[in-house]
């Protein structure tokens, strides 16, 4: 028998700019929302493209198993 003893999820995500959207305020608003479904994560790595939108590496909480020695 096997089971999983900790999971996480590693994500490259980009937040476009577009007519009205503003990618940092994209990026936040993901962010509380993570927060409040009480996600744990990490945010690896936040690089500003030349045409303004945001991309994020972040490594996260894979629904709810442990994240032992994936998030310190």
């Amino acid at each position: 028998m096997r089971r999983i003893v900790s999971a996480c999820l590693l994500q490259t995500m980009r937040f476009d700019t577009t007519k009205e959207a503003d990618p940092e305020q994209d990026f936040i608003i993901f962010c509380k929302k993570l927060e409040k479904s009480s996600v744990k994560y990490v945010i690896e790595e936040k690089t500003k493209e030349a045409d303004g939108s945001l991309v994020v590496k972040i490594r996260k909480q894979y629904n709810s198993y442990s994240t032992d020695g994936y998030l310190q």
